[in-house]
């Protein structure tokens, strides 16, 4: 059977063609003659009577009742108005009813937009010249770092004409992850936009002020004086979030389709690597509702951003830390090792987003990953040799020894080397052969080191002079780790003539003056 329209151009035909009466056309199409005079007057049908109200016999007792609670809910604090859930519960706990919550939740959701309780707010359409606007904002999202669930950040800014973003992942969302990736961003973009948005990070925002006035943290005004773009803050709460709705979007998008299954990695840094990938596969995507990829808009955008500087900001953050007694510095709740020399003092430190660099004036002494938690120990085995080696029984249980070991740092030729000396020695003169070992470190190639101490396990010659021996002849093996040898005959243009006594047997040979006698008076 077709459809109404087809039906009244059915009838018309007939009508047309053979000329029938009413009569018989309703006959012939099994239609009333209603039908059939309203065929002739329109080509097209006429619209379906509303139904009219019927009853409720469910809800309907408890009308006026969810009409009062509705109407007392106008001037009830925000938080404390009533949900469907509530009603029907006061409903049936108060009043005895049996109408199903289903019924009670969509009569409360009709009445709340009739009577105003749900506002609804229109936002006006903007369009975005090239090179014009960004937004910037953080977004969380999970992954398994080393075998472990870890919660990081991203920090994300979308420039707001072509839809091209940049991604990078944090372990945290602080100032200084907040300027290293406006740093890292415009590194990227090749340029920097004129205006830039913001919701009221703490990073950038010490005080929210009335209407768009903020006070701005210092080190954020610096970074927009080097690049110098304008910022713009959004209202607070949710009354803002879509004032910058683009990078929004951008998060939730970009973490549906990038970090769906969560990510396992070994460091940050593959992750990384992983999200720069998942931008340029984003140079394909096409926004809907536009003619172009975002790669291709992307293009024709660049141009447009403003010049980066020629010197690069610095977002890291300037400290000062003591070296307790355990030669570490504590960092935002964290502590980080240095040169058990340095007990006691008080040292330098450059804090960024990833890393923690410590420094005595002008020298580096330490550098680590940054840890992200609170009371986390970063140790480095190297910093502890010479105290290990007047404390040799503090070895085994060192903590710095345990990362030595997850890290690779300490291998298994490390450890079979010990076991071997300490058999062969005993305990204590063992590990002091051990670290004599681990302190050539710093002057050897690991790879010769391994390789001389496993031939000494093997051969039981374990003192640990002949392994820096062997490892010294091993690497003098390897010309491009030595300097090239020159021919003796080259150097005789270094050669200086012997000294000569002969100007001083000259002088005693003359003979010596006698004094002229003086006569007395």
């Amino acid at each position: 059977m077709g459809t109404r329209v087809e039906l009244f151009e059915a009838i018309r035909r007939d009508a047309r063609v053979e000329e029938l009466s009413i009569r018989q056309l309703a006959d012939r199409h099994q239609v009333h003659r209603r039908t059939v005079r309203e065929a002739l007057d329109s080509a097209i049908p006429p619209p379906r009577k509303p139904y009219p109200t019927r009853w409720c016999p469910a809800i309907g007792p408890w009308t006026e009742v969810i009409e009062a609670w509705l109407i007392q809910d106008k001037t009830a604090p925000r938080k404390q108005r009533h949900t469907a859930r509530r009603v029907w519960e006061r409903l049936v706990a108060e009043h005895g009813a049996t109408c199903a919550e289903i019924t009670v939740s969509r009569y409360v959701a009709r009445r709340k937009r009739e009577l105003g309780l749900v506002d609804v707010e229109v936002a006006v359409p903007q369009i975005h010249p090239p090179g014009e606007e960004a937004e910037v904002d953080f977004g969380e999202f999970f992954t398994r770092v080393g075998g472990q669930q870890v919660k990081l950040w991203m920090f994300v800014m979308r420039l707001s004409c072509s839809g091209k973003a940049f991604h990078v992942a944090f372990g945290t969302q602080a100032q200084e992850a907040f300027l290293e990736g406006h740093v890292l961003a415009f590194e990227y973009f090749g340029g920097v936009p004129g205006r830039i948005r913001y919701d009221n990070l703490k990073p950038a925002v010490t005080r929210v002020l009335t209407g768009r006035d903020r006070a701005e943290a210092e080190r954020f005004v610096a970074l927009r004086s080097h690049y110098g773009f304008e910022s713009f803050f959004c209202r607070p709460g949710v009354e803002g979030a879509h004032e910058k709705g683009g990078v929004e979007g951008e998060i939730g998008r970009f973490r549906r389709r990038h970090l769906v299954p969560v990510p396992k990695v070994d460091t940050l840094a593959d992750l990384n690597e992983l999200i720069r990938a998942a931008d340029l596969l984003d140079d394909a995507r096409v926004i809907t509702g536009r003619p172009v990829t975002v790669g291709a808009a992307f293009t024709a955008e660049k141009p447009t951003l403003m010049v980066v500087a020629g010197e690069q900001f610095d977002p890291a953050r300037l400290l000062q830390a003591r070296v307790d007694n355990r030669a570490r510095i504590s960092v935002r709740q964290n502590f980080y090792s240095v040169p058990a020399r340095f007990v006691g003092r008080r040292l330098e430190v450059r804090l960024s987003a990833r890393t923690v660099e410590v420094f005595d004036g002008p020298s580096r002494v330490a550098v680590h990953d940054r840890a992200f938690g609170r009371y986390l120990e970063v140790l480095v085995l190297d910093h502890y040799l010479e105290v290990l080696a007047r404390k040799p029984g503090a070895m085994p249980g060192a903590t710095a020894l345990a990362q030595a070991k997850a890290m690779g740092a300490f291998t298994p030729a490390h450890q079979r080397y010990w076991d071997a000396v300490r058999r062969a020695r005993g305990d204590a003169a063992g590990t002091r052969a051990l670290v004599e070992i681990l302190l050539a470190h710093r002057t050897l190639p690991a790879a010769v080191l391994t390789a001389a101490m496993d031939r000494a396990v093997t051969t039981a010659c374990l003192d640990p002079q002949a392994v820096l021996i062997d490892a010294r002849r091993q690497r003098a093996g390897h010309h491009d780790d030595i300097a090239p040898v020159i021919a003796i005959g080259a150097l005789a243009r270094y050669d200086r003539p012997s000294p000569s006594l002969s100007d001083y047997d000259q002088l005693l040979a003359q003979p010596i003056a006698q004094p002229i006698a003086r006569s007395a008076p």
